[in-house]
């Protein structure tokens, strides 16, 4: 008889532990595959483009920024439902009222697409990035801080920024085409800081401040990333030299917020009265206006969870999500009655019957008034949306226009493609504020406009950016006449995280004469 000594025993124990490794390996490995060739087969009944193995459709977008939107748009409008490849992930455009439906009403597909993450460094988790019980707690506890009530408080804000822009507007108010684009975006950052931080940066005086180029600089090489998965790989990044630059803006930024915290904290600790923001101004003799900042420091007082870092999170991404996508709306207001002198006409009219020859500041019964104004602004925000597509990523299948979703796609909401539908918006590229129209309205389907998206993660801070939009408009409309110079069939758009003209917003303006 053959005995098998204990060394052999345990060398074929090894062995067949090796066997079975590398089966289980295999096994799953096919699986994966097949999982994965399903998934291929699900997505190529889909209209889109033609892609190569391994690359997709990353040579189609690899073009200037400009072609690159128009490319974008161009696969969203090749169905309601339309598919294309970056490198192995697929995306599926979604264009139409019905189809983005299924999405933007769900409260299962609420999580934001990997595409976010590149704000992670920036936000962090934080209202617009986080999803599930993260974002469920955080959207409860920010909501009362947008209630009508506590917006009332920003008027003063938003008229003494717009003011300040009113006079930087007169040595410019000669005829002479500039680009407003800039201008405005400064007016808002302004508001946007002394709201959200109760803190002044002086931005319209200072434009060459490191905070306002931080800001401006950041949002720029995000957008240089989106579509270079290569540079999504640390080591790269850091390579061809972007990640230093990224760094010190991230310093500035965060080093702003994180200092007007904590003098915040310092200001209600060496108060006795913990509700000192609440005491009355001794000037005024009003109630010290409250921050976005004032009232994060409130819930943190009984929320200890609720850290510095946390609100510093929340503070920033008000900063990031309101500024940027609210002076991209006044731009592209300006620029619709640019070519329309007779709707700046009904405007003005509007304006002048609410404050008539006076320079008093808008009041927010002034701002209730301006239903036509709305509805310009509604209309600028139709045809060119600050954020023209929105991500998601579904995580369990989802069967839109009878075809069916695999889990893991990125849901792209083609929100330009969308307000184009000429079922719901007869004649898409004309300009017709009558459009918003509560009769109008009514007749159409209720997700066939969603510029602030819409269902459960729609936009927190829709009511405070119209209010504002409004007041910054009427008040340079108040003093002057807008004129365009790019006609529409010239303008060329770029997506740099907003909906921007190339070129900028070339006006000329001119002072109005009574």
């Amino acid at each position: 008889m053959l005995w098998l000594g204990s060394d052999t025993l345990e060398w074929a124990k090894t062995d067949l532990l090796i066997i079975l490794a590398i089966t289980a390996l295999v096994i799953y490995s096919l699986v994966l595959f097949f999982k994965r060739q399903q998934k291929v087969w699900l997505l190529d009944q889909l209209p889109g483009p033609r892609g190569l193995p391994i690359l997709g459709n990353l040579l189609f977008l690899n073009v200037e920024p400009s072609e690159l939107f128009q490319r974008l748009m161009k696969v969203a409008g090749m169905g309601e439902v339309a598919r294309m490849w970056r490198l192995h992930m697929p995306y599926c455009f979604l264009s139409s009222a019905r189809t983005v439906e299924v999405i933007l009403s769900s409260q299962k597909h609420i999580d934001k697409s990997w595409d976010y993450e590149l704000l992670h460094p920036w936000l962090g988790l934080s209202l617009l990035t986080s999803t599930g019980s993260h974002w469920q707690t955080r959207r409860k506890l920010l909501t009362p801080a947008f209630h009508f009530k506590i917006l009332e408080q920003f008027v003063d804000v938003f008229n003494k920024q717009s003011s300040k822009l009113v006079s930087i507007l007169q040595k410019k108010a000669d005829g002479k085409p500039f680009d407003i684009f800039d201008d405005i975006t400064l007016c808002v950052l302004d508001a946007l800081c002394e709201t959200a931080m109760g803190r002044s940066i002086n931005a319209q005086d200072d434009r060459n401040s490191e905070y306002v180029q931080a800001v401006k600089r950041i949002t720029a090489l995000i957008q240089y990333q989106e579509f270079r998965p290569w540079l999504r790989n640390d080591f790269l990044f850091k390579l061809l030299g972007y990640a230093k630059e990224y760094d010190a803006c991230l310093k500035i930024l965060h080093n702003m917020s994180t200092s007007t915290i904590r003098e915040k904290k310092k200001y209600l600790k060496n108060n006795k009265n913990k509700t000192a923001v609440h005491q009355e101004d001794d000037v005024l003799g009003k109630k010290k206006r409250l921050a976005f900042l004032d009232l994060l420091l409130e819930y943190a007082e009984d929320n200890p969870e609720f850290t510095e870092e946390e609100i510093r999170k929340e503070v920033d991404t008000f900063m990031f999500a309101g500024h940027d996508t609210t002076a991209s709306a006044v731009n592209w207001t300006l620029y619709n009655l640019g070519l329309h002198p007779d709707i700046q006409d009904r405007v003005q009219e509007e304006v002048d019957d609410i404050f008539g020859q006076s320079d008093a500041p808008a009041t927010l019964d002034d701002v209730r008034q301006m239903k036509y104004t709305e509805m310009c602004i509604k209309e600028s925000i139709r045809i060119f949306p600050p954020v023209p597509i929105v991500f998601r990523e579904i995580k369990e299948d989802v069967v839109i226009n009878n075809y069916r979703i695999p889990a893991g796609t990125t849901i792209a909401l083609a929100i330009y493609k969308l307000h184009r539908d000429p079922e719901q918006f007869p004649d898409p590229e004309v300009f017709d504020p009558d459009r918003f129209l509560l009769e109008n309205v009514n007749k159409r389907h209720p997700y066939s406009y969603v510029p602030f998206s819409a269902g459960p993660r729609n936009c927190i801070g829709q009511k405070f950016a119209m209010m504002e939009m409004k007041i910054l408009v009427s008040s340079i409309l108040r003093k002057y006449r807008v004129e365009s110079v790019t006609p529409r069939e010239h303008l060329k758009l770029i997506n740099e995280l907003i909906l921007r003209p190339l070129n900028g917003n070339i006006l000329k303006i001119f002072p109005r004469t009574q």
